[in-house]
């Protein structure tokens, strides 16, 4: 059982993407307290190293996609079992090409007989105006 009682989201990928990015902001930091460009850009480039770990973690299940996940999988050692068809709302799923076909399912709207009246309300008839 987790010490918490919320879903916190700490994961691997958070873990390791977060270690990553503070080597990366002490590297800048350093870089500009000594003035040295090489060290800052070097401190940003550990900054976009940390954001792909991260990225790759998550899309290879040891991350967590918007929303409380179950409880059972709260542990930050668990991996997620939504990860490999991808998460709908989830912004790195949509970029890596995954998440998409769950949320472009449209309710069917049944066809108008000629003999009825036309139907102004209609699933979305309002939204359109």
């Amino acid at each position: 059982m987790s010490a918490h009682q919320y879903d916190h989201g700490h994961t691997v990928a958070g873990w390791v993407g977060c270690g990553i990015a503070t080597v990366g902001a002490g590297v800048a930091g350093l870089g500009v307290c000594t003035v040295s460009g090489v060290l800052i850009a070097g401190g940003a480039a550990i900054g976009v190293v940390s954001l792909l770990v991260t990225w790759v973690l998550h899309l290879s299940g040891w991350g967590k996609g918007p929303g409380v996940r179950p409880r059972a999988e709260w542990g930050w050692r668990v991996r997620d079992s939504a990860a490999p068809g991808g998460h709908q709302e989830c912004l790195g799923c949509r970029l890596a090409g995954r998440g998409r076909g769950l949320s472009a399912v449209v309710p069917a709207v049944p066809a108008q007989r000629e003999s009825e009246p036309e139907a102004v309300a209609a699933a979305g008839a309002d939204s359109v105006r």
